[in-house]
């Protein structure tokens, strides 16, 4: 992703009163596991692999939905595919390495005193799973992501949940800030009048970046953009 916004490193925009975090390709660099799950499922489902840019692609939205719209599978072959994609990654999804200074982010915003929600699109049980195994989960007051049936899946539905539970324990989401690699994360956080902050160390286009607040291209940024 290039930078298409001037990024202030001195001091935040506003102060934030909570940040919210995407997972896949802002925390974890997930995207080989991912695909290589994804490789496994449209083979056990007799169709072509699509290329590796392809496969790229289904990273980060809902799956279900993509394997509608983008792969054009029915209702019932939809979720037969969701499951033996789940099945093979369930396996792999502890590899993923957390990308360098994130932890770093994690740390200084958790010191500054601001509530952290994880709002990711993967299923909140294997989100668990994964921050539970880089020892991430510490820094997290809130763990949102989207339900195994998947009647919360999109980024909307998981960023309405991410505040809905941080209200409830009676913290303020008046000036939340979210940070995503997709303008999946972008869209779903604007609808809650959340902005963005996008990392281009992630998975997705600067076409994507437009909707948001401003593009970082390192830890240091972020964390800038974030606390000053």
């Amino acid at each position: 992703m290039t930078s298409l916004l001037p990024v202030p490193t001195i001091a935040p925009p506003r102060e934030w009163t909570a940040v919210l975090f995407d997972l896949d390709g802002t925390i974890v660099d997930s995207a080989s596991e991912i695909m290589d799950s994804l490789a496994h499922m449209f083979s056990e489902m007799g169709v072509p692999v699509p290329d590796r840019d392809t496969l790229r692609s289904y990273v980060g939205p809902p799956l279900l939905d993509s394997l509608r719209m983008t792969a054009g599978f029915s209702d019932v072959d939809a979720w037969e595919a969701l499951n033996v994609y789940r099945d093979h990654y369930d396996d792999h999804l502890l590899h993923s390495p957390v990308f360098p200074g994130v932890e770093g982010v994690l740390q200084a915003v958790q010191a500054a005193g601001l509530p952290i929600a994880l709002a990711t699109s993967k299923p909140e049980s294997m989100a668990r799973a994964v921050l539970a195994h880089t020892g991430l989960d510490r820094y997290f007051t809130v763990i949102a992501g989207a339900s195994d049936d998947e009647e919360r899946s999109t980024k909307a539905d998981v960023v309405a949940e991410a505040l809905r539970r941080l209200d409830d324990l009676g913290l303020d989401t008046s000036e939340s800030v979210m940070v995503g690699d997709r303008g999946y994360d972008a869209l779903g956080a604007a609808a809650h009048d959340v902005p963005t902050i996008m990392v281009e160390w992630g998975y997705g286009s600067p076409a994507e970046a437009a909707d948001a607040l401003a593009v970082v291209h390192s830890a240091d940024q972020l964390r800038g953009m974030l606390i000053g």
